[in-house]
């Protein structure tokens, strides 16, 4: 009972450091990776190239300028926003000098006006001059965000569901979800952001990523599944992509059943994972050194911090596989995926973009850094090229000593992906209570040492025993429950008097419960 307390504790508070399982490893020799932005912060997801430089999106509102690799202390732009949950600021992409962002936006009361797309100038210092340009529905959940701009300058956006089933769900009216609204247009799907027209595509359940092929201009997505199947789609114009009615390979019955919506046409995805992964980036290669990758797929997932390469077809509308596994687009429970798994040891990937430069740029939201992948051709011509493994090793040093921490390891492990609800109540209440106080600062600093000396053995076991996971998750539930109570606490006072009152409640809970109840048996026998 003591150790599972002690598991429930750490997980409940949140502030765990970087990954130290492993640094990221390549499987393939000719290619390498290394750190090209270091310590940018928890919350950072999504980037977008102007010129040589990076924007940088963070979920909690701020837009970073990283210029040769280092991250610049002041925001080129500061957005009012709802963070809870999946909502915030969650998408960027540009075209020349102007910026687009996709926000769920908040009035000066504090109060959610919806997901919003604004463009932006980009003076070389700060983004200026917005215009709004689309209105959006949304939830706290399911408002993808994703954004993305094609080879003739079209600008593409996802939006997700947002708890809404309509028409663009694959549903009739009759079963129109919530009953009386007409907030389901502009959900489930990929829209024409700049210049606007059509829906693109249809039927998107939530999606982290975008990508256009730099050949011939299709738009790609990765789409979340539920319960199972993850999906890559081939974005045609008019494209269905099925839900809420199909994920993953559908049956001819139930392409059968799905209701008509104009000339919207369903096709299966190009890959699908039965087990969810969270797919979230995706991109192209396209090296300047090497033509060897020029037919290649990037994708990064979040559950596992994998990044796969998928070998398009001649006619880029497809993969080809060696594996018979994999010819039929699917990865089922005991199939083999060494044929795709270019890398791991990542954590959350959340976006790969194309530099400039040619070069893979990831964002890891797990380890809050950027790296870089190149060629090894690219890397011996250059005198700045340093070894990954000593790179990484002195960033996470700097890192362990941050108060801030990273990504939660044991319940991360135990839900099962870092944008689990969960994890993020924990992380929100970690950086908008504790962090937000000196008693909170002070103890998190001791904190941290105690966790991080046993968290990634037990996040390590979660994964390789199932049943010891759902153990910890029965025994984290209901704290987690508890430590949401922190979420009221707004001075130093209400952290101190709410979060001591959160451990008495919980060592009764998971002490003074079982303890009465032993001497109760002991005292029957």
């Amino acid at each position: 009972m003591n150790s599972l307390f002690v598991i429930a504790i750490v997980a409940i508070l949140g502030v765990m450091l970087p990954s130290a399982f492993a640094q990221p490893v390549l499987y393939d020799d000719n290619l390498i990776i290394e750190v090209y932005a270091g310590e940018i912060g928890w919350g950072y997801t999504t980037m977008t190239f102007v010129g040589d430089d990076i924007l940088l999106v963070e979920k909690l509102g701020n837009v970073k300028l990283i210029r040769d690799g280092v991250i610049q202390t002041d925001p080129v732009l500061q957005i009012d926003v709802n963070p809870i949950r999946e909502s915030g600021l969650l998408g960027i992409t540009s075209v020349g000098s102007t910026v687009y962002l996709y926000f769920t936006e908040i009035n000066s009361e504090k109060e959610q006006l919806g997901n919003r797309i604004y463009k932006y100038d980009w003076n070389g210092e700060k983004l200026v001059n917005p215009v709004l340009i689309k209105e959006l529905p949304s939830n706290e959940y399911h408002n993808s965000g994703a954004m993305v701009t094609g080879l003739d300058g079209q600008v593409y956006a996802v939006v997700g569901d947002t708890g809404k089933y309509g028409p663009l769900q694959n549903q009739s009216l009759e079963k129109l979800y919530p009953p009386g609204t007409k907030d389901y247009m502009d959900t489930s799907v990929i829209l024409r952001v700049d210049p606007e027209g059509p829906y693109h595509a249809m039927g998107i359940r939530n999606s982290f990523g975008l990508a256009i092929d730099p050949v011939n201009g299709n738009l790609w997505d990765t789409e979340n599944g539920d319960d199972d199947f993850d999906e890559i789609n081939l974005i045609q114009d008019k494209f269905n992509s099925g839900w809420e009615m199909i994920m993953g390979p559908a049956t001819q019955s139930e392409i059968a059943s799905l209701p008509v919506y104009e000339d919207y046409q369903y096709a299966d995805p190009k890959f699908s994972w039965q087990e969810v992964v969270a797919p979230a980036a995706i991109s192209f290669g396209n090296f300047k050194e090497t033509r060897d990758y020029d037919n290649s797929i990037f994708v990064g997932d979040c559950n596992n911090g994998h990044l796969y390469k998928f070998q398009l077809n001649q006619s880029r509308d497809g993969f080809v596989f060696s594996n018979p596994d994999l010819q039929d687009n699917l990865v089922n429970e005991n199939d083999s995926t060494d044929e795709i798994m270019l890398g791991t040891g990542f954590r959350c990937i959340t976006d790969i973009e194309r530099g400039p430069d040619g070069f893979l740029y990831l964002v890891s939201h797990g380890e809050s850094v950027i790296y870089r992948i190149l060629p090894i051709a690219a890397a011996e011509k250059s005198l700045e090229t340093e070894v990954i493994a000593s790179e990484s090793e002195e960033i996470q040093s700097e890192i362990t000593t941050s108060v801030e921490g990273g990504g939660c390891l044991i319940a991360t492990a135990t839900y099962g992906s870092e944008l689990a609800p969960q994890v993020q109540l924990l992380r929100e209440i970690r950086d908008n209570q504790l962090l937000n106080t000196e008693s909170g600062i002070q103890f998190m600093k001791t904190f941290n040492d105690f966790y991080y000396t046993f968290s990634p053995t037990i996040a390590d076991y979660e994964r390789e025993n199932p049943v010891f996971k759902e153990a910890v998750k029965l025994a984290i539930t209901p704290m987690i429950s508890t430590l949401s109570l922190m979420e009221n606490a707004n001075s130093e006072s209400e952290v101190l008097s709410i979060g001591i009152s959160l451990i008495i409640l919980n060592l009764g809970m998971y002490l003074g419960v079982p303890a009465v109840v032993i001497v109760g048996i002991k005292k029957r026998f």
